[in-house]
């Protein structure tokens, strides 16, 4: 029943370990991930969400599976696991963005546990979406969930990995059409359909399948566009930057989050979803800009959780940074994809 506080997310996708070099020599090891940072923002806002994923029986694996269900993530066992689970190394520039190269392999893990009862959302984006095997995998579980689920998906490109843009556009615009919500970043729309407006390509993808199509312009906010006709842009809030790790994950989080809130998730609430107000869709986007700064506001993936989004004095500490810090951007990548956390 698609009812808010009800049923749950299934997000598919890679996890992974980010080794991060910083600015300052230090070197840490994280989990992340596009799909497992969504799934931990979920959860943190109180979601129940769980993460099919592709990990091996080793420390890192074991490192990803402590992060995740430390968040409350239900990580699905399947009867395949890879022979080491996927490792990113991202190097910091000295505005805290990162560049990443891969040591991975991706598919989906054969039969998995899942509960009887179909999840009211299911999400993917990223890597797990385009690298084969899986990425024709995950595309045929979207288009069949469609029949039960509400249907995200988040391109959040990796070029280093993905190869040639004219060969991964056919994929993203299968998955667009499978999907009823898409977020992109502008930058990822740059290297995809270099040339195009950002704007030109939301309205294109809404008449193709989406309700609901949002770009997301780091500083400059996001822009939106929906099946019923609405336009509007959204302002980031303004906020010191740490790091964008986890960005654009923790604003996708948000997204679904919102949608959620105003009952607007599962295949039986789809017409509705076609003719979401302007206003809801406005609210919804205002309060992804705000979780997104607070994440770009400390370091690392680190989503909130509701109750912090909740406390008025959590962001009210971000924006008091920036007013204090000269240097600061206009909430730079507080609501961007590039990048997010690993293979965000």
């Amino acid at each position: 029943m698609s009812v808010a506080g009800q049923g749950r997310a299934l997000v598919v996708g890679e996890a992974l370990v980010d080794v991060v070099h910083r600015q300052d020599g230090t070197r840490d090891e994280i989990a992340g991930g596009s799909p497992a940072n969504v799934a931990v923002g979920l959860a943190r806002l109180g979601r129940r969400a769980d993460l099919l994923t592709w990990l091996a029986p080793d420390a890192e694996g074991d490192l990803v599976r402590r992060h995740l269900e430390g968040s409350g993530v239900r990580v699905l066992v399947g009867d395949r696991t890879p022979v080491r689970t996927p490792v990113a190394t991202a190097r910091l520039d000295a505005d805290g963005v990162a560049t990443y190269d891969f040591d991975l392999e991706w598919d989906l893990p054969g039969a998995w546990d899942e509960d009887d009862d179909d999840a009211l959302v299911v999400h993917t984006g990223s890597i797990g979406a385009v690298l084969e095997p899986g990425g024709s995998r995950v595309a045929d579980l979207l288009e069949a969930r469609r029949a039960t689920s509400t249907v995200t998906y988040d391109p959040n490109l990796r070029p280093a990995l993905m190869g040639d843009p004219g060969d991964v556009l056919p994929v993203v615009e299968r998955l667009v059409r499978a999907a009823d919500v898409v977020k992109v970043s502008d930058e990822d729309l740059a290297w995809l359909l270099p040339g195009v407006a950002p704007a030109e390509v939301a309205e294109d993808w809404s008449r193709n399948g989406p309700a609901l199509v949002v770009v997301t312009h780091g500083g400059d906010g996001a822009f939106a566009c929906t099946a019923a006709g609405a336009r509007l842009q959204v302002a980031a809030p303004r906020v010191r930057v740490v790091d964008t790790v986890g960005a654009g994950d923790s604003f996708m989080a948000g997204l679904v989050d919102g949608l959620w809130s105003a009952g607007l998730l599962g295949a039986d609430r789809r017409a509705a979803l076609q003719d979401v107000a302007a206003a809801t869709v406005e609210d919804v986007l205002a309060r992804c800009a705000r979780i997104a700064a607070i994440t770009v506001s400390r370091r690392g993936a680190n989503p909130p959780r509701s109750a912090e989004l909740d406390n008025p004095a959590v962001l009210a500490a971000a924006l008091a940074d920036a007013a204090t810090d000269p240097a600061t951007d206009a909430a730079t990548d507080a609501a961007t994809d590039a990048p997010t956390g690993g293979a965000a």
